[in-house]
């Protein structure tokens, strides 16, 4: 005999807890449909970093503001640990300096500030070499994805009522009815969260949208000596990247550096992103290879780049590499975040680009909102 929920998410990840949350605290009875027997995806393959500086002026920037506030909520309430809090961006050069410093002066975020060298040595003593300052945002949060999505759903489950069906793969949803390994499901309505899968539930519709995959590089690393970040730590190579940066003033200027010194980097996507464990080791990453069926395999030459760029922040690279994997997302260059109707009471919602953890509980809120409106009229 099939179950009778109000709202059916398909996908454990952070995007589909996010929208089982937005549906509990709706009061509506919720249920979470994975194939797998965990979330297995982006949302724990990532570096667990929830950003809030970076993100363009209007809708990204106050979902990642709203995204932040309620991830802080749920850390509390689900027993969390938030592993470090803030984000430094060590210009390397003076063109980033130039355009770190100029973003800092437009209050992106509160508190937000840019730091010249004297002051950024003495406040990061972390940071060797030359440097041309530090872009300093203390809103970031990083958590371990791996630990804390599991304590998420257990909370949603205790607290909320969220029902969880794992191991359990959606095959067709139509009639107020999914059709699942497990036998059916009734639904009033259902909001799928695909990650990078692309090609089954509604395949037809996302395939004429644009997307594609990338594969991103990442890597455990652990110094010898103990030191503690002061939060996550970037570059150049990622501010180059920011969104809200891209058509700054100077922008150009500092790629055009960039494609000269660093075209490798470039070439592989590769950006800087280290944030650190509760054990005192570094997640460090990323690189982006685009491609609609990425290969499993990881490169030496990309890890390296990735080392390359640590080793010009911290003096000198990581004496033990505890780890390596690779992650997959979806992708697209012009929509961070995809939401699709194919039917009045279904939504189907993609973070297309790496920054899903810090839109996802404000996407989620206007998803479900919208949805459960289209559902009762």
């Amino acid at each position: 005999m099939a179950e009778d929920f109000d709202l059916a998410v398909v996908g454990g990840g952070i995007l589909g807890l996010a929208h089982a949350l937005a549906g509990a605290r709706s009061g509506r009875r919720v249920v979470v449909i994975d194939r797998d027997a965990r979330a297995n995806g982006a949302s724990v393959r990532m570096s667990g970093l929830v950003s809030v500086a970076g993100h363009p002026t209007g809708a990204a920037a106050r979902r990642a503001r709203r995204s932040r506030e309620i991830w802080g909520e749920v850390c509390a309430h689900a027993g969390v640990r938030v592993d470090h809090e803030g984000l430094a961006i060590v210009a390397r050069r003076p063109e980033a300096a130039s355009v770190l410093a100029a973003y800092a002066a437009t209050e992106p975020a509160p508190g937000c500030v840019f730091y010249a060298p004297e002051d950024a040595h003495a406040l990061f003593p972390q940071f060797r070499g030359d440097i041309a300052g530090v872009f300093w945002s203390p809103d970031e949060i990083r958590v371990e994805a791996k630990s804390a999505l599991p304590k998420i759903a257990a909370w949603l489950e205790d607290a909320h009522g969220v029902a969880f069906r794992w191991e359990t793969a959606v095959s067709a949803i139509g009639d107020g009815a999914l059709a699942t390994s497990q036998g059916p499901v009734r639904a009033k309505c259902a909001v799928v969260c695909p990650g990078d899968d692309l090609r089954s539930l509604f395949g037809d519709r996302l395939s004429s949208l644009g997307l594609t995959r990338a594969k991103s590089q990442m890597m455990r690393v652990r110094y010898d000596e103990s030191f503690e970040l002061p939060g996550a730590v970037s570059t150049d190579l990622s501010a180059v990247r920011m969104p809200a940066l891209q058509d700054a003033e100077g922008a150009d200027a500092l790629r055009a550096r960039l494609e000269a010194e660093q075209p490798e980097h470039l070439q592989h996507g590769v950006v800087l992103l280290a944030s650190q464990s509760a054990d005192g080791s570094l997640v460090v990453g990323a690189s982006r290879t685009l491609d609609a069926t990425p290969d499993p395999f990881l490169l030496q030459t990309i890890d390296d780049l990735i080392l390359d760029e640590l080793a010009a922040v911290f003096g000198k690279r990581p004496k033990h590499v505890v780890s390596r994997w690779s992650g997959t997302y979806a992708f697209s260059a012009d929509r961070p975040v995809v939401v699709e109707a194919p039917e009045e009471n279904v939504r189907v919602v993609v973070a297309a680009s790496g920054f899903g953890a810090s839109a996802a509980f404000a996407v989620a809120e206007e998803t479900v909102a919208e949805l459960l409106g289209a559902c009762a009229a």
